[in-house]
């Protein structure tokens, strides 16, 4: 038996997804790690959440297709940053740069952690942690991060993806 969609339900996951994540709004956030041999990567990040109180844990997704991906195969640890409400600078360095062709740590300061992730000095609230598991998500690769770290910034506020300009990212997701 064929079931009509009801009222304003969408008749594509596609449409279904849009009107769902429409009415959704992310913090953007900074996601930065550093390998053994000193490569260091970088990449604007929405898909992050906490993922349980005690023990604390965090889940970063990061594009397989972006630099910072291919960085994080060979690190042990990472650091989040959370945007202030005025970063649209640093959110489109990190977001519509690739570090394939680009140096995002020339134009930012920075300094490394216990992990070797870079800790950016300029953010609202920053983290860093181990990676305790790593797992495929569709064209995403999630890091599920214990926090080892962290600290406050000198920006306020909040910026996310529905306050922040639209970025031209640097690679496709």
């Amino acid at each position: 038996m064929l079931v009509q969609p009801a009222d304003g339900e969408h008749r594509s996951i596609a449409e279904a997804m849009g009107a769902f994540t429409r009415w959704a709004d992310y913090p953007l956030m900074v996601v930065t790690v550093g390998s053994p041999d000193g490569e260091i990567s970088g990449c604007l990040a929405g898909f992050v959440t906490q993922r349980s109180i005690q023990p604390p844990r965090f889940l970063v997704c990061v594009s397989k297709v972006n630099h910072t991906y291919f960085v994080a195969e060979r690190v042990t640890g990472i650091a989040l940053h959370l945007l202030g409400a005025d970063q649209t600078d640093l959110a489109s360095l990190f977001g519509e740069q690739t570090g394939d062709t680009f140096d995002k740590f020339e134009h930012c300061h920075w300094r490394p952690r216990a992990t070797g992730a870079p800790v950016l000095s300029d953010c609202a609230a920053w983290l860093e942690g181990l990676i305790i598991s790593r797992s495929s998500v569709g064209d995403h690769q999630a890091l599920l991060i214990r926090p080892q770290a962290g600290g406050s910034g000198s920006h306020s506020g909040l910026l996310t993806l529905k306050t922040a300009p639209k970025f031209q990212p640097g690679r496709p997701a």
